[in-house]
């Protein structure tokens, strides 16, 4: 016939159970992020819990010691004490080595999200002018040319579904295929944010296109930023037409403040 368990065994497996469901189960198939100090909260609950049980009576409680006792003391238990005592300092070596190890993830990066463009705005080294009044040359063109406005809008989504939906999606959100792959680094902008095109002018967005990840000043270093120098690829038209065309696709416009109309 089998043994039947302890008290000691029951109640050390449900507190097993227990951390295992906290730690894994929510964790990870519900995907519920739960911090070490939640879970150090929760589980000391139930071992308060678990000690309280089995202390409310004094039969039961001696029950709950009856195989710590006999490892400790019974000659025949001579092996299950000398195992427990070289795992628990190696458990406790390998907790303690965890914490205090050098780990292989880089380390948090204090940066600015929305960096500050530089005085002048440049193209391929071709200064075109102060940064915040540098506009976009077929912005005007929605007013006095709609047809040839919309040429440059056709012109700016050929550009970008050729070079940056693969990061920045099909529908402009970010969700491109290689976007995934972006992590722990910067993921690619998601232009269906308003809180991204209306926040900035056109200059910005023209200088952030064309210099890139790389390109960013030293405030916003360390920057994870993978995006290409697209200045050596795209000619400067090409670069106001795909912000034409962001504008156009999500219905955000540019900010034009400090702009002066005429």
């Amino acid at each position: 016939m089998m043994q039947k368990s302890s008290l000691f065994t029951k109640c050390l497996i449900l507190f097993v159970v227990l951390w295992l469901f906290l730690r894994f189960f929510i964790g990870g198939v519900w995907s519920v992020p739960l911090p070490a100090s939640v879970i150090a909260m929760y589980i000391g609950l139930i071992l308060l819990a678990i000690l309280v049980h089995v202390s409310v009576e004094d039969d039961r409680f001696r029950e709950f010691l009856r195989p710590i006792k006999e490892t400790l003391v019974d000659p025949d238990k001579k092996t299950r004490c000398t195992v427990l005592f070289v795992l628990i300092p190696l458990f406790l070596l390998a907790f303690t080595f965890s914490k205090v190890s050098t780990k292989v993830d880089p380390p948090a990066a204090l940066r600015t999200a929305h960096p500050a463009p530089p005085d002048k705005l440049t193209y391929r080294d071709e200064v075109l002018g102060l940064t915040q009044e540098v506009e976009n040359p077929f912005r005007d063109l929605a007013k006095n040319d709609k047809e040839a406005f919309q040429t440059h809008v056709r012109n700016g989504r050929r550009v970008y579904y050729q070079n940056c939906f693969f990061c920045h999606g099909d529908n402009l959100d970010g969700q491109g295929n290689f976007a995934h792959g972006f992590k722990p680094t910067v993921p690619p902008a998601n232009f269906q944010d308003p809180g991204i095109i209306p926040n900035f002018q056109e200059s910005f967005l023209f200088w952030r296109i064309a210099k890139g990840g790389p390109g960013l000043p030293p405030p916003a270093t360390p920057w994870d930023s993978a995006m290409p120098v697209w200045e050596n690829y795209l000619t400067e038209d090409e670069i106001w037409d795909v912000i034409l065309f962001l504008s156009e696709y999500t219905g955000y416009q540019p900010r034009t403040f400090g702009r002066q109309e005429h």
